[in-house]
């Protein structure tokens, strides 16, 4: 089989699992790690649209899906592309 040695590998968090931060928190690869949300880095950490956030928070990662963006946005937030 052929495997993609130049893909990039991403963890990825729902954006639900970022109700556990406390409102206006800085969400990063770091953070994410220390509640266990991922286990490993890999080339960064993508957020994905699944379930909603209700929190203004300030999420600084690899990458967001539209959603999740649009999510975090109205929720207050701001979503930076590191």
């Amino acid at each position: 089989g052929f495997n993609n040695i130049f893909s990039t590998e991403y963890a990825t968090v729902n954006v639900s699992a970022l109700e556990v931060f406390d409102n206006n928190a800085v969400v990063d690869a770091a953070a994410l790690q220390e509640k266990g949300l991922v286990k490993k880095l890999y080339d960064g950490v993508k957020i994905l649209g699944r379930g909603e956030v209700t929190k203004p928070l300030t999420v600084k990662v690899a990458k967001f899906t539209e959603s999740a963006k649009a999510k975090i946005v109205a929720a207050g937030g701001k979503a930076e592309v590191i």
